[in-house]
């Protein structure tokens, strides 16, 4: 599956109302980490499809989803379980690293 793309008008039915956890990528296109960590996101996507949605916010599209989560420094990776962040990542890590971090 596919990561997906997650805005203001999707989020209260893709990730507070998902029984799965959630892992929210925080990225802009122009962000050099960001660009590096986007094949790890997308691996994660597809190892856990079925128990966990992976979705990426755009930070420059949804300035407000940013906000609320408290971003100020990108890639900013967060799972989220059952509305509510349990963890977060800030920086670009290596797969095996994101994943320890996250608890995953």
């Amino acid at each position: 599956m596919a990561e997906l793309k997650i805005t203001a008008g999707n989020f209260n039915a893709e990730v507070i109302g998902s029984e799965l956890p959630v892992l929210l990528d925080f990225w802009a296109s122009w962000c050099g980490p960001c660009r590096m960590l986007g094949p790890v996101i997308s691996e994660l996507a597809e190892e856990y499809e079925g128990k966990m949605k992976v979705g990426k916010v755009n930070v420059d599209d949804e300035p407000e989803l940013a906000g609320r989560f408290g971003v100020s420094s990108i890639p900013t990776v967060v799972l989220i379980k059952e509305g509510r962040v349990v963890a977060a990542s800030i920086g670009y890590k290596p797969k095996e690293e994101l994943v320890k971090a996250l608890g995953i």
